[in-house]
């Protein structure tokens, strides 16, 4: 899972297989709160789930 940090204060989820390739103006993510557009290839913090039994960022 990635997750997408928005300077309005929301995260918001992507999937894994989201492609990140692209840097077309339609291929920006768009934030779900404030409509402000984010380039994948240098906004996604990929999370993973520990087998200590929590989440964490992974990468970035």
């Amino acid at each position: 899972m990635f997750l997408v940090p928005c300077s309005c204060g929301a995260t918001f989820a992507v999937a894994e297989n989201y492609d990140r390739q692209g840097t077309a103006w339609s291929r920006y993510l768009i934030c779900p709160s404030c409509g402000k557009r984010h380039d994948p290839k240098n906004r996604l913090l990929q999370m993973g789930y520990h087998h200590e039994g929590y989440w964490q960022v992974d990468e970035c």
